[in-house]
Parts: C-alpha cells; sequence; structure tokens
C-alpha cells in the first residue's frame, strides 16, 4: 500500500508547517488566509497525493459505502442486469452500488475513475473501453481495488470476472453451420471492445474448420439497435444472391436492429427460411421479439455478484493474488435459426 491510501490532513499541516485549522481554511474558505499560505498548503496537498474527502469525516474508516461501477453502456439490458447482480450482493454487504455510463468513450470513462477516486469508495468494478490497467493500478496503491467485469485483464494484474467469448463466437457459428448455413455475416464493432473481437475471432475458429463456410464481416460503430438497422438494411439492400444466408450479430441489441431491417415493409426477408439470426447475451427482449431471437447467454447477474465478492475481499485483504474467473455461455435457440 502506497503512503497515499493515509494521508490525513494533519499530515499536509505537517508539510506545510501550518495548523490543521489553516488547512481546513484553505479548503473551505481561502479567502480568508494569506495567499502564501494557500500556495503552500495546496503545493503540500500535490506532494502527498492527499484527497479531499468530505464523506469520509463521518466514517471511521475514511472510506464511504459505495461501489463505484462504470460500463460501456446503460442501454445495454445486459449491463443492466450485472448492475442488478452486483447491486444485490453489495446491499448483503451494507454497501450501495453508484453506475457510470462510459458510453463507450475514454473521457467519460476516466472523468468516472477521478470521480470514484475522490468520492474514496470502497472499490470499482469497470467493463473497460480502453486499456486502464495502469489508472487502476494506481487507485490499488491508494486502496481502492478494483475487478474488471465481462473482460479479462491483458497481464493477469487485475482480477477479473467474465465469459469465454472466443467459446461464445465459436458456439454461435457452429450452430448456424449445423443449420445448413454457409454464408454467414458476423456484425458487430468497434473492434477496439475486446468482446466484439473475441467473438468475432471464435466466429473465425468455427469458419476455419468447415472449408465451405464463409465469414463476412460487416463493421459498425456502436453495439446499438440502430446500428443493427442500419447494417441490415444495407444487406436488405443487395441482390439476394449475394446476400449471407445467416447473421451472427455481435450483440443482442445489434440483433433486433438487424431484425428490425430485414422484416420492414418493402424487404420482408424470411427468418429464418432466407436468413438465420443470432445474437449474444440473450436479453429478455431476444424471446420477445417478432420472430424470438436465438442468442449466446452470458450470466449477466452472475457475472455482477460474483465481482462484488472478489472486491470485497480484496478490500478485506490487499495482498491477495489476483483472479480471473471465467464463466461458460450457452446457446440457447429459438425460431431464429431453428430450421
Amino acid at each position: 500500500m502506497g503512503a497515499m491510501s493515509t494521508v490525513s490532513v494533519r499530515d499536509v499541516a505537517q508539510r506545510a508547517g501550518v495548523s490543521v485549522g489553516t488547512v481546513s481554511n484553505v479548503m473551505n474558505h481561502p479567502d480568508k488566509v494569506a495567499p502564501s499560505t494557500v500556495t503552500r498548503v495546496q503545493s503540500a496537498i500535490e506532494e502527498l497525493g492527499f484527497i479531499r474527502n468530505d464523506a469520509a469525516r463521518q466514517l471511521r474508516d475514511g472510506r464511504s459505502k459505495t461501489i463505484g461501477l462504470v460500463v460501456l453502456d446503460v442501454r445495454n439490458p445486459f449491463f443492466t442486469d450485472v448492475a442488478r447482480g452486483a447491486e444485490d450482493k453489495a446491499a448483503s454487504a451494507g454497501l450501495t452500488v453508484t453506475l457510470g455510463n462510459s458510453d463507450e468513450n475514454t473521457v467519460r470513462e476516466a472523468t468516472y475513475l477521478d470521480l470514484f477516486e475522490q468520492q474514496r469508495v470502497q472499490g470499482v468494478l469497470i467493463s473497460p473501453y480502453s486499456d486502464i490497467t495502469a489508472r487502476l493500478h494506481t487507485l490499488r496503491q491508494r486502496g481502492i481495488p478494483a475487478v474488471l467485469v465481462d473482460r479479462t485483464s491483458h497481464d493477469l494484474t487485475i482480477s477479473s470476472v467474465s465469459v469465454d467469448d472466443l467459446a461464445g463466437g465459436r458456439m454461435a457459428v457452429e450452430h448456424l453451420v449445423s443449420q445448413g448455413r454457409r454464408r454467414i455475416a458476423f456484425v458487430g464493432g468497434p473492434m477496439e471492445i475486446r468482446q466484439v473481437a473475441d467473438r468475432l475471432e471464435g466466429a473465425r475458429q468455427a469458419v476455419a474448420v468447415n472449408p465451405d463456410v464463409t465469414l463476412e464481416v460487416i463493421e459498425i460503430e456502436a453495439l446499438s439497435v440502430i446500428a443493427g438497422r442500419a447494417a441490415g438494411s444495407a444487406i436488405v439492400a443487395r441482390p439476394k444472391a449475394d446476400r449471407p444466408d445467416a447473421i451472427f450479430a455481435a450483440n443482442d441489441l445489434v440483433s433486433m436492429g438487424v431484425l428490425q431491417a430485414l422484416m420492414m415493409q418493402g424487404a420482408v426477408v424470411n427468418v429464418p427460411a432466407e436468413i438465420a439470426l443470432i445474437g449474444y447475451d440473450d436479453i429478455d427482449f431476444a424471446s420477445a421479439a417478432v420472430v424470438p431471437l436465438s442468442s449466446i447467454r452470458q450470466p449477466s447477474a452472475l457475472i455482477g455478484a460474483t465481482a462484488v465478492e472478489i472486491l470485497l475481499e480484496e478490500a478485506a485483504d490487499p495482498s491477495i493474488e489476483a483472479r480471473q474467473i471465467v464463466f461458460q455461455p450457452e446457446l440457447v435457440v429459438r425460431a431464429s435459426t431453428r430450421a
């Protein structure tokens, strides 16, 4: 543990050569303090890495009763289910979960991590958009453990709870192949998102052992219904002979958008007779779609609960080694692929 995790107002006062009351005035009423003293105290705060924490004054252990959770897209019901699992587990430990939505944006992601650090949360759960390993190590030095959600750590130095997306991608395409499909399109993106890249790689592995099967990659800008609908419309606009006979969508929101495009008036592509369609996550809407969607199920609530469990263990004992928990996905077959 670095010294930063235990820096107090008294340490700052000592470094600046002033009283604790003066440090308090600099933070709360700087106009009452001589400018040269303000500068000296601010320098001491910076040098020591002191983080002001109003809430901590009421907490004996200097920690808020909160866990920070940062997800890629709060509109995706998969992440809502992860948050629910985390919340239930946190509640049983007397804690609450504060949710941040990075919206696949590195600046927003960094802003939430800064905010959670200032609030001295018990720990952070994050489904990262960028590689933030170094930032999470800094948090840990300051006494705030972090656990990756829905993705593994590059160098295995940070604990994670994820699903084997390579296996999930393989499973989806193997299923399509078993249904007699040979011209498969993968619709997903951006490829910077590790889960998307892994699902595509799994799909490629399944195609590699089937020489008569082709895989076309249609990259989209976001994992959303709108992006899926646009990709679906582009497929519908092609001559029938040039269309794929199956589509593997990187998640269920994309899959629902594709389905909407295939079923729009004037297009009306028969699903699954002409094009079979499978998604990923098995969100509630998948089974309720006009044509119920096949999907690769992830145990979303269990992912959230397990991540909180690991986080609390690491908060209690920072010397625990990082662990990578990987759940296996499950194929759920519905009308959208059933021959």
